[in-house]
């Protein structure tokens, strides 16, 4: 085994070494840098417009069961939780750009003797990307 290895070593001695040389690595290194200087500004608008889209459907679709809630008793319901205890939802919707499923504005009906959940809002603050505020979705 010792002999194999001296021959190995013989045989690379007038070889140059295999590997990367520094100058090669920061090339590498450069050009991943530029990709992710174009890709990265990219990449988070999209997270902001997910963000604004899964908020636009859990409204919509909170609302849709409040009023189907509304249809079924003649009433609306007294909070979120009721919708969840009664199964008209499996848990209370997470308010993605609040990161909260207790930040929601609860928007009572006119006439009160009715219940005491008309719609919801988002309690996030800011605005979305065309400047309107989140709470007035």
């Amino acid at each position: 085994m010792v002999k194999t290895m001296q021959a190995r070593i013989q045989a690379n001695q007038g070889r140059p070494a295999r590997g990367f040389t520094l100058i090669e690595l920061l090339v590498v290194l450069g050009i991943v840098a530029l990709l992710l200087t174009l890709a990265v500004p990219r990449f988070f608008p999209s997270i902001d417009s997910a963000k604004d889209t899964i908020l636009a459907d859990n409204l919509r679709n909170t609302r849709a069961v409040i009023d189907q809630y509304y249809a079924d008793t003649g009433r609306y319901p007294d909070s979120l939780e009721q919708l969840v205890e009664k199964k008209y939802l499996r848990s209370i919707p997470v308010d993605p750009v609040a990161d909260s499923s207790t930040t929601w504005i609860l928007v009572p009906p006119e006439d009160t003797t009715k219940g005491n959940l008309y719609s919801i809002k988002s309690g996030a603050p800011g605005n979305d990307r065309n400047g309107k505020p989140y709470q007035d979705w």
